[in-house]
């Protein structure tokens, strides 16, 4: 799905990856949001990092067998590397899981900003960020 935008900072393009995982295209930077759920009995859920380890493999699979437009690839690898290897991941795979429990609709995006990885957690109806 396209979508042109004279604002800035605001999407140009919309990629669904795979379930809970979408990569949200900016003017000057990729945003990934996870979608973490909880399992049921009719649809297996995923917590925030393994969201992000999936969709880490997927982009490294991706750069080993295309040689071609691999920038953005390249950086969307760094942010989710960068975001598991990230101090304050633990403490953020705990909160969203406490709402989880609570019943509540709950995303992260993570993206780059000043060469430091950022994140943003929504609960549906707030927001929050680091």
């Amino acid at each position: 799905m396209e979508k042109q935008s004279a604002v800035k900072n605001r999407p140009v393009q919309m990629e669904d990856v795979a379930g809970g995982i979408k990569v949200l295209e900016y003017e000057k930077r990729d945003i990934i949001e996870l979608e973490p759920r909880y399992s049921t009995n009719e649809v297996p859920g995923r917590c925030i990092k393994c969201l992000a380890e999936e969709k880490m493999f997927s982009c490294m699979r991706e750069l080993l067998k295309d040689e071609k437009d691999t920038g953005k690839l390249q950086q969307r690898y760094q942010i989710l590397y960068s975001f598991l290897e990230s101090p304050d991941l633990q403490k953020l795979c705990d909160e969203t899981e406490k709402c989880l429990s609570e019943g509540k609709e709950v995303s992260v995006r993570i993206y780059f900003e000043d060469s430091k990885i950022k994140y943003e957690l929504k609960i549906k109806g707030e927001s929050g960020k680091n």
